[in-house]
């Protein structure tokens, strides 16, 4: 398995995509209640299959994930090649989880309190992979609007 099982919740809201996914493999709902019944790894083994084929539709079209803390964010804009990443780190009792906190940062980003890093690195794992681990450690998928305002501030 490359990535990781879908959970129940997301099986669920791709319930038509994954009975596509079972059609395109000559199995019906009877047969595949029966698999599930009789033969729990063959069952789990197309799951896993089902689940890399939309993990890897997803993050192909993801183009920038960012994860924030209480004083930090971490933005990236992933690219084909290589990955950007903004760092920013808040020396002041601000908290970035709270509308407030965030708000406040978007307005002061040049304050003396608050420190930003830019970088970039090419991928070591396959970008997918990549991504993959991001968002596993905690990072969400975004449109990139936090993303490219920092970059139009530093750059």
């Amino acid at each position: 398995m490359k990535y990781r099982q879908l959970t129940k919740e997301q099986f669920e809201s791709l319930n038509e995509e994954f009975a596509r996914f079972l059609a395109t493999q000559s199995i019906d709902v009877k047969e595949w209640n029966q698999i599930k019944k009789e033969k729990p790894t063959v069952a789990d083994d197309e799951m896993n299959v089902f689940s890399d084929v939309v993990w890897d539709d997803v993050l192909s079209k993801t183009n920038y994930v960012e994860h924030f803390s209480k004083t930090s964010a971490n933005l990236f804009k992933c690219e084909a090649k290589e990955m950007h990443r903004i760092a920013i780190k808040i020396n002041t009792d601000i908290n970035l989880l709270e509308q407030a906190g965030f708000e406040w940062l978007l307005k002061n980003p040049l304050d003396s309190s608050v420190e930003i890093f830019k970088g970039s690195k090419a991928y070591n794992l396959e970008r997918n992979l990549e991504i993959f681990d991001l968002i596993e450690k905690g990072s969400n998928i975004s449109k990139g609007e936090i993303f490219e305002y920092f970059n139009g501030l530093i750059s």
